[in-house]
């Protein structure tokens, strides 16, 4: 039985899992990870937490076969994240990056060398769990919108700034507006200077969801499935079943797209 190491590094997480061959990507058991955990990235930067990092995987894992991983963060977060199992040095790495190929699926973009990793990792998961329509929605620092054909063509999408990062901008570049602070209870217009910066990023982002929705189905590729991730995902689901806009049988929450495709892509380049 193989054992594969699977990273995830964001600008904000880095996020890690490990599977063991007797699994596959198109698995969709709620416990599919055999290990799984995140730390924030910045920790990479710091030797000490490199080598807690490192101490505390490898003596929880066995040995893995391979290790692949996407990166966001730059050059010098890949450095350090290959830097962390010296112990291991023969173990092979696998980068996915915008350009990687896969079978049975390609991407419009014009240079896919410039497609995030992450968007591309989420795509190829999301490919692996649905061969529909489909919009892929990565809702972390940023939120990326991407949508996916039946035919497996990656027919471009959005880019736009993620909930905190909307929240801290009109906190930053205004002169009254304070940051905002989530109140479980809010619904529709709001009535308070706070609930109105909350309601109206919400549907800023599930208005940008709604328009890709449509814009796909004009584009005579009606979505059938919506797959959400990243860390505001749930925040996202409650008030899109509280707007009422999408059919949400056709939205599910899915954590670890990334983790998911970069570990699809790896099985068919080891």
């Amino acid at each position: 039985m193989s054992l594969f190491l699977i990273f995830d590094v964001g600008n904000t997480r880095l996020k890690w899992a490990a599977v063991d061959s007797t699994k596959q990507p198109s698995d969709q058991q709620k416990k599919l990870w055999d290990y799984s955990g995140s730390i924030n990235t910045q920790s990479l930067k710091s030797v000490e937490h490199r080598i807690e990092l490192s101490d505390y995987i490898s003596k929880t894992l066995p040995k893995p076969d391979a290790i692949g991983f996407s990166c966001v963060a730059g050059k010098e977060a890949i450095d350090q994240l290959q830097s962390l199992f010296p112990q291991w040095e023969d173990i092979q790495w696998k980068q996915l990056s915008g350009d990687s190929t896969f079978d049975g699926m390609r991407t419009l973009y014009q240079d896919p060398s410039r497609l995030g990793s992450d968007r591309w990792s989420a795509i190829i998961g999301a490919r692996s769990l649905s061969k529909v329509n489909t919009l892929i929605i990565n809702a972390g620092t940023a939120t990326t919108i991407d949508l996916l054909g039946a035919n497996g063509v990656h027919y471009g999408g959005w880019i736009l700034p993620g909930l905190e990062l909307m929240h801290k901008s009109l906190e930053t570049n205004t002169a009254q507006l304070p940051l905002a602070v989530r109140n479980s209870s809010l619904q529709g217009f709001g009535t308070a200077t706070n609930e109105a910066i909350i309601g109206g990023c919400d549907a800023a982002q599930i208005g940008a969801i709604q328009y890709a929705f449509n814009l796909a189905k004009q584009m005579n590729l009606p979505i059938e499935k919506i797959w959400l991730d990243g860390g505001n995902a749930k925040t996202l689901m409650d008030q899109i079943q509280k707007a009422n806009l999408l059919s949400t049988q056709k939205i599910e929450v899915s954590e670890g797209l990334v983790l998911r495709g970069v570990w699809a892509w790896l099985l068919k380049n080891i």
